[in-house]
């Protein structure tokens, strides 16, 4: 008898991993979309979790603009840049017409502003990066040799679950950067705030010459009840696939409801 309730237990546990590991509703989502990718969804506790494409999740991949998270940060914490700054454009038409003029460093963050954040870089130097990284556990921590490229298609990896784990002690302000830094990240952070929620998030998208490109959304949504981390990574084709990230990484959070579906 003992041997049997031990067979029925090993079998609804492998179920239950089983489930865990390719969540059917977030399943469903990527195959209506017609998108290859992964989505991680975790309670900041870790007791409930939900998770499609579990290998994928667990690939490390090129950060491209999630890194403007701690970037931000150790941009903050080095003093190149400050909460009250204005990012002088330095004349250079871009494609993106919002990078075409002075900055904030909640503008800049807000659209992906690639050269303010590589003039930041200019002022931190690999060293000092090489530095933080090691001390935040953020991803290989590797930044290779080009300090103005490193996360866009340089040595820098980071899969979804580490993104979690770093975005957990954001949360928790268990970084090691000055208090007042933390809260202008989680500030500047913020995409959608309601009644009852707050989103924060960042998107990503990179572009290695040889590789997939992928998009990232990742970030966390408090509630009343509990605080919700989730990492969205999609193969993109191009350009046309990008608002996929937000609306993908939406729809799921609706779907196991952390996000109100009205």
């Amino acid at each position: 008898m003992f041997k049997k309730i031990v067979e029925i237990c090993s079998v609804l546990l492998f179920l239950h991993v089983t489930l865990l590991g390719n969540d059917t509703a977030l399943q469903v989502l990527f195959e209506n979309y017609n998108v290859k990718g992964t989505m991680l969804i975790e309670s900041l506790d870790g007791k409930e979790r939900y998770v499609y494409n579990e290998a994928r999740a667990k690939t490390p991949l090129l950060p491209a603009s999630t890194f403007k998270i701690p970037n931000t940060l150790i941009a903050l914490q080095e003093g190149v840049v400050d909460a009250q700054s204005i990012i002088v454009w330095d004349g250079v038409e871009r494609s993106i017409k919002a990078w075409n003029q002075d900055q904030t460093l909640s503008s800049a963050f807000k659209s992906s502003c690639v050269w303010c954040y590589q003039k930041f870089a200019r002022g931190i130097g690999l060293e000092t990066y090489d530095a933080y990284l090691e001390k935040l556990h953020y991803g290989n921590a590797k930044t290779g040799e080009d300090v103005e490229r490193f996360w866009l298609d340089g040595a820098l990896r980071i899969s979804a679950y580490e993104q979690i784990a770093f975005l957990k002690k954001l949360y928790q302000d268990e970084l090691p950067f000055a208090q007042t830094h933390l809260d202008t990240l989680k500030a500047i952070m913020v995409d959608e705030q309601t009644a009852t929620y707050t989103l924060r998030a960042k998107t990503g998208w990179a572009v290695p010459k040889e590789a997939e490109h992928h998009g990232w959304y990742v970030g966390y949504v408090e509630t009343s009840g509990d605080i919700w981390l989730f990492a969205l990574n999609l193969a993109t084709r191009d350009a046309k696939d990008l608002p996929l990230r937000i609306q993908i990484a939406k729809d799921a959070l609706k779907a196991k409801g952390v996000l109100p579906t009205n």
